[in-house]
């Protein structure tokens, strides 16, 4: 421990006592480690937003850091659920705009796909912008399929295709399965299969053992079971797309599984490097900053030697496959030096796109068009 945090920590335990900071840490550590698909995801769990009022294409929603993010988002509130795009307005004191103040931002509202935004309704930006199957979101052929896994059966969308080569998309923290509906619809003009998945501690997927989020460190065997089952149904190669802890666990796939021979590339969207800094990042949002060093101390008792694994598994002297990372270099829960880090040491393999505002597990979101061209490179020379 730095002597800067440990005279944090020394000052808060004789305040807190040693006792208080410890279970402090523990709580911190705790929250960090829960599973928590289709919760808040991390870089999207500001206050929430006010619907001040919607128009033909429009909504008016608080002006705030999150509202005024380029892109295309989910819009997501108790009972509602609605897709919005770019900010069409952000009216300045002395210019109101269709009934517009200096505190609200006017954007794009694309359409209300359960319930509705009243004056007044409490929401928050997701990356999650599609609710529901392909087909009822996207209008997309799909079968509702089950992935033999370690733990029990898990849920999973397969939209059939022509070719040998297979995509499997693996959410990450705070999403469920369907965080990936976002690039299906290009997934399909290119005529891949693709299996989006959901894993343990997801909604219908079994519970984990021991009731934590391992930031892929036992998730990615359930990664490996649909490599198994991708295979067994005649995937001759596989590119593994994933967000967030979605994006680690396709690294600890390509690294350890007895299936890595077929996995053809990786898609890293804000991908987890380093096991400590994400829980820092999350525990942080429970606990005083002095407090971190204990929190980050009872994750790694309770996950025994995860970090150590997790840098194992990242080491880019493993890849033997070509790597797109798409991220944002103001993501506060995944490094973006380590992105760029891991990059410099590979650049034989490793492609880094930078998406200017993009939040953690939303570089598609911030820069769609952006992301599917360079995400149509990549998987071009991998069909």
């Amino acid at each position: 421990m730095r002597p800067t945090a440990a005279a944090a920590v020394a000052a808060s335990t004789t305040v807190l006592g040693a006792g208080a900071a410890v279970a402090a840490g523990r709580y911190a550590a705790g929250a960090a480690l829960r599973p928590n698909a289709g919760g808040l995801p991390p870089g999207f769990d500001g206050p929430p937003l006010t619907v001040h009022g919607t128009a033909a294409g429009q909504v008016t929603l608080t002006r705030s850091l999150d509202s005024l993010l380029p892109g295309i988002y989910g819009l997501t509130g108790r009972g509602c659920h609605a897709v919005v795009g770019n900010v069409l307005e952000t009216p300045r004191p002395g210019g109101h705009v269709d009934g517009g103040s200096p505190d609200t931002v006017v954007r794009r509202l694309v359409r209300v796909t359960r319930g509705a935004l009243r004056p007044g309704t409490r929401v928050r930006l997701t990356p999650q912008v599609y609710s529901g199957s392909p087909h009822d979101a996207l209008g997309l052929d799909c079968q509702d399929v089950l992935v033999p896994g370690e733990l029990g059966p898990l849920p999973a969308w397969y939209l059939p295709g022509p070719r040998e080569t297979w995509v499997i998309a693996v959410h990450g923290l705070g999403t469920t399965r369907d965080h990936p509906l976002v690039v299906l619809p290009l997934l399909h003009r290119m005529q891949f299969p693709v299996l989006s998945l959901g894993y343990r501690g997801d909604p219908g997927a079994p519970a984990p053992r021991d009731g934590a989020n391992h930031f892929g460190d036992a998730e990615w065997r359930d990664l490996d079971a649909a490599l198994r089952y991708a295979v067994g149904r005649g995937a001759a190669r596989i590119v593994l797309i994933g967000w967030s802890t979605g994006a680690t666990m396709a690294l600890y796939a390509a690294a350890r599984s007895a299936l890595r021979a077929h996995v053809a590339g990786l898609v890293l969207d804000s991908p987890v490097l380093d096991w400590r800094t994400t829980v820092r990042a999350l525990a942080g949002r429970r606990v005083p900053r002095a407090l971190l060093p204990l929190a980050v101390r009872a994750a790694e008792t309770r996950t025994e030697g995860a970090p150590e694994r997790l840098a194992d598994a990242t080491d880019p002297e493993r890849l033997t496959e070509p790597v797109l990372i798409l991220h944002g270099p103001g993501d506060r829960v995944a490094s973006w030096g380590d992105s760029i880090d891991y990059a410099a040491a590979r650049p034989d393999l490793v492609t880094v796109r930078e998406v200017l505002r993009g939040r953690h597990g939303g570089a598609w979101n911030a820069d769609p068009m952006g992301c599917e061209e360079a995400l149509r490179r990549f998987l071009t020379p991998l069909m």
